[in-house]
This record gives structure tokens, sequence and C-alpha cells, in this order.
């Protein structure tokens, strides 16, 4: 029984209403707090692992085709200076000619240039085009025909050759079935085409006589680099593998060395020369 005695009048009276049973509602109560956990968990979980997947997605195919800029410059002066006997010596060379790999992230990952001496880079390439472009001026000026414009035009034209090397070597992949390798890597390797024409002109400006020499062999360097990197480095992460394929386009790239240096090596006022 439950009774108001001692409660002052004109205070409301409050008649206690029965006792609920509150188990149905703590029952619901976890069941509604465990399901919105579980679907915002879900959910999450869920979001989460998309959002992870795409972003792996989108950084694995961009690492595959584009490699981060800064990869590239990681040198110092031992790493270029036997950097440049394995483009201009390699018949010396006789180390291995695979790359580096370290574990990053879960995951393999090949070395820096400063680390790996067969790893492609970019500072030696744009230093050899730009000092290429400067002997070519010398030369031209050696001979009375120097202008601002020829040295553009000479300027593109080592563009061009550059262009028509990475090309070459990135149909050559895709011929195989494989375009994986990082564009940027392409790219460094077609520019060691430049240290040996710098090699080649610096004897013409030298003696004239010299150039034909070293015009041959750094043509023929160019072509076992070449040959070398692509049958242990690129080569070997096509998926297919068929011998005689491989070594017809190996011949082709090797081949394609002696008119390519011809061509970017003959100093002229007329660059389509």
């Amino acid at each position: 029984m439950y009774t108001n005695i001692g409660m002052p009048p004109g205070v409301p009276q409050h008649h206690p209403q029965p006792p609920m049973s509150s188990q149905p509602n703590l029952f619901g109560n976890a069941f509604n707090s465990a399901g919105s956990g579980l679907i915002r968990g879900g959910l999450g979980a869920y979001g989460e692992k998309i959002l992870g997947s795409s972003s792996e997605y989108v950084q694995s195919n961009i690492s595959r085709y584009f490699s981060d800029p800064q990869y590239y410059f990681q040198v110092n002066d031992h790493y270029v200076k036997n950097k440049l006997k394995v483009v201009l010596f390699p018949f010396l060379h006789r180390g291995h000619w695979t790359r580096i790999t370290e574990p990053v992230g879960g995951r393999l990952s090949y070395k820096p240039p400063i680390y790996d001496i067969n790893a492609p880079d970019l500072y030696i390439p744009l230093m050899a085009f730009g000092t290429y472009v400067v002997l070519a001026g010398i030369s031209l000026g050696l001979r009375g025909k120097f202008s601002p414009e020829a040295l553009n035009w000479l300027f593109i034209k080592g563009l061009v050759g550059w262009f028509m090397q990475t090309a070459l070597l990135k149909v050559t992949l895709l011929s195989l079935g494989s375009g994986e390798a990082p564009l940027l890597d392409i790219i460094a390797y077609a520019g060691y085409t430049f240290p040996g024409l710098c090699l080649a002109v610096s004897g013409r400006i030298i003696w004239s006589y010299s150039y034909y020499f070293l015009m041959l062999w750094t043509c023929l360097c160019m072509a076992v680099y070449l040959v070398k990197t692509m049958k242990r480095v690129l080569f070997a992460e096509v998926r297919s593998y068929d011998s005689s394929k491989h070594h017809y386009l190996l011949l082709l790239i090797a081949l394609a060395q002696f008119p390519l240096f011809t061509w970017l090596g003959n100093i002229t006022v007329n660059w389509l020369i």
C-alpha cells in the first residue's frame, strides 16, 4: 500500500503507477544499440575496405606507370662515376644487371640509384642532354655556323631523339604484352644515349678523325647496355615468354642505335639531316 501521510496540504498527490517490467526495454535497447553498432561498424569496415582498396589500386597503378620523380635524383658522385662506366664501357661490368629490391610497406620496392648501380636515374640523362646541346653549339661555332636559331633546332633535335628512343623501348614492351614498366624508368634508360653522344661530339671538337671511331664505339656500347637492361630488368616482368620473339626485339633495339646515334651526332644547321 502506498500512503500519502505527512504530505502538506495543497501539494498535489501523485498516485504511483504500478511498476512496469523493464526487462523488455533492456533487451530492446541492447538489441538496438548492438544492431546500430553492427551496422555502423559493418558500414565503416566496408567503406574503409572500399576506400582502402581503391586507394591502393590507384596508388599501385600510378606507381606502375609513373614513379616518384625524387627517386630518380637520389644520386651521389660515386654512383654517377660508376654509372657512366657501365653505360660507356658495359663490357667491363662484371656484376649482375638486375635491380635490387627491398620490402617497403609490405611489398617489394626497388632501391634508389644511390644504393643500386642498375637503377635508372634522370640526373645523368638531363645533365648529359644539356652538355650535348652545349657541345653541339661549340662545334658549330668552331666551323663558323653558330646561331641562336641553330642551337634551338639542335635542342629540339635532341628532344626528338630522346622521344624516339623512349618510343622504341615502350613499343617493344607493348609488343610483348607488357606496358607496366614505369614511364620514367623507360625515359631514364633512353636518356643514357646522351653520355655517349657527348663523348663522340667532344672527340669531333678535339680531333675530327676520332669522331668516327668514338661514334661507332658509343653506338655499340649503348646497344649492349640496352640489350642487357631490357633482357634482365624489363623483359623479366613480362608474363609470357617467347625466346625467339625476345631475341628479334633485342636485335631490333641494338640495330636501331646506329641510325639514331648517326643522326644525333651529325651536328649541322639543318636538324633534319
